[in-house]
């Protein structure tokens, strides 16, 4: 399978790369050109992070969902990288759990590296935004009181459908997440507790955050379950919609 780079582009992905070619649009395509343009079967994961920070109880509707305390600061835990999958592939429900759950999210795509940052400045190491799907096992979560296993599984962190840059203000965009086509979670980035750019601040003075890292933002109130079979829509107005189904 050839794994190449573009930027989307007239309805269709333009090639590209960067001076060392490197690019954190990625796409599967067959071999067949149209102008300057790749004719694609599927896309891939727009990247492959290092390393993902996901943040827990980052809605203030989701709090009062869960009849919890906003938190003082953000609760952070780690998806590892072979967690990742895209636009189009399919989540395994793992034996071990009886209870899978879809959360939407926006995803921030770290541009620079970024170490001691402040939130004024967060912007300016941002590479752009993306859709994220915290797929979480909800029986194993309680079952393990941290949240390690529960999170990490293969394919738990579908990413796409692309990276969107030049967005300025990440904070008002309707967040909606659809089983079977039935809308399950629908708000607004404008009820996080923390802003995209408090999120880099707090978490750049803990740990380095490299290019290609993702921040998952926490994800609004409506998490629920799915089953083998479902497809799971996850819509970030501006950005677009990653689908997947369950298997």
């Amino acid at each position: 399978m050839k794994i190449g780079r573009g930027v989307a582009a007239g309805g269709r992905i333009v090639p590209f790369a960067t001076e060392d070619g490197q690019s954190f649009f990625s796409y599967d395509p067959n071999t067949r050109t149209v102008g300057n343009a790749l004719e694609i079967e599927r896309i891939a994961a727009p990247v492959i992070p290092g390393k993902i920070i996901a943040v827990g109880l980052n809605y203030r509707d989701h709090a009062r969902e869960m009849a919890l305390k906003i938190p003082s600061e953000p609760i952070l835990f780690m998806k590892p990288s072979s967690s990742v999958i895209g636009p189009g592939e399919t989540i395994r429900y793992p034996s071990q759990s009886s209870r899978v759950d879809y959360e939407a999210e926006l995803a921030v795509v770290i541009g620079t590296t970024c170490r001691n940052v402040d939130a004024l400045s967060a912007r300016d190491y941002i590479l752009g935004y993306t859709c994220f799907n915290d797929v979480t096992a909800r029986d194993l979560q309680a079952k393990d009181g941290q949240w390690t296993r529960a999170k990490s599984f293969d394919t738990f962190a579908p990413i796409g459908p692309w990276i969107v840059t030049g967005l300025d203000d990440p904070h008002g965009l309707t967040v909606t997440a659809r089983l079977n086509g039935e809308v399950r979670q629908s708000s607004n980035t404008a009820n996080l507790i923390f802003s995209v750019f408090d999120l880099v601040e707090f978490i750049s003075h803990i740990m380095t955050l490299d290019p290609g890292d993702i921040i998952a933002t926490g994800t609004p109130s409506g998490v629920g379950p799915m089953d083998r079979g479902d497809v799971v829509e996850i819509e970030i107005e501006g950005i677009g919609v990653l689908k997947n189904s369950v298997e």
